[in-house]
C-alpha cells in the first residue's frame, strides 16, 4: 500500500497529457475513492460525472475556454482523455467544501495508480449555463447542482514539477 503522506507530498498538476485512455478499471478505482470522500453530516451531497466521450469532452473544453477567456484553439483540459466533474447540491450549505473534498480524494487516488491529474475551474460557471443543464438533463439529473470543478486525468506527456519549497509563516501552534 501507498504511503499516504508521500503521495500528497509528491502529486503535482500535469499541464500536458497524452491521449491514451485512462482504463476504465482505473477510472473506476479513482471515482470510487472519489465517494469515500469527507462530507459534512455524512450526506455525500457531491456527484461525479465521468465524460470520456472524445465530442462531449471538446464541447466542454471549448466552453471552459471561452468562459476563460483564453484565444481560439487552447485547450483548458491540456489534452486530457478523460474527465471527472464534481458538483454538489446547490442546496447543500456545505456543498462547495464537500466537492473539494471529493476533487482531492480524486487526484490522490489518481496520483497512487499512475495517472496525471490536474483541477480545472470553471465548472460552476459552465454548470450555471446551458450547456451543463443539458449534461445533466441527458443524465436525468433534475436537481440544481452547483459545478465544483473538473479533474482532468490522463498520463502526462512531461514529467511534473518538484515540489517547490513550502513558505514559511503558514503555521502557527497554540500550546
Amino acid at each position: 500500500m501507498n504511503d499516504i503522506l508521500t503521495l500528497i507530498k509528491t502529486r503535482r498538476s500535469a499541464r500536458n497529457f497524452k491521449s491514451d485512455p485512462v482504463p476504465q478499471e482505473i477510472l473506476d478505482k479513482i471515482i470510487e475513492a472519489g465517494t469515500y470522500a469527507a462530507s459534512a453530516m455524512g450526506r455525500q451531497s457531491a456527484i461525479i460525472v465521468q465524460v470520456s466521450n472524445k465530442a462531449l469532452r471538446d464541447k466542454i473544453a471549448e466552453e471552459n475556454r471561452k468562459i476563460g477567456g483564453w484565444p481560439e484553439g487552447f485547450d483548458p483540459f491540456y489534452g486530457a482523455p478523460e474527465m471527472l466533474i464534481v458538483l454538489s447540491k446547490k442546496s447543500e450549505p456545505n456543498g462547495v467544501y464537500d466537492g473539494s473534498l471529493v476533487m482531492g480524494n480524486i487526484m490522490l487516488a489518481a496520483h497512487a495508480l499512475g495517472i496525471a491529474s490536474c483541477w480545472i475551474h470553471r465548472a460552476k460557471e459552465e454548470f450555471d449555463g446551458p450547456l451543463g443543464k443539458e449534461i445533466l438533463k441527458t443524465l436525468g439529473i433534475s436537481e440544481e447542482y452547483e459545478g465544483i470543478g473538473h479533474c482532468a486525468l490522463g498520463y502526462a506527456a512531461c514529467a511534473l514539477p518538484n515540489p517547490p519549497a513550502r513558505k514559511p509563516n503558514r503555521v502557527f501552534k497554540i500550546k
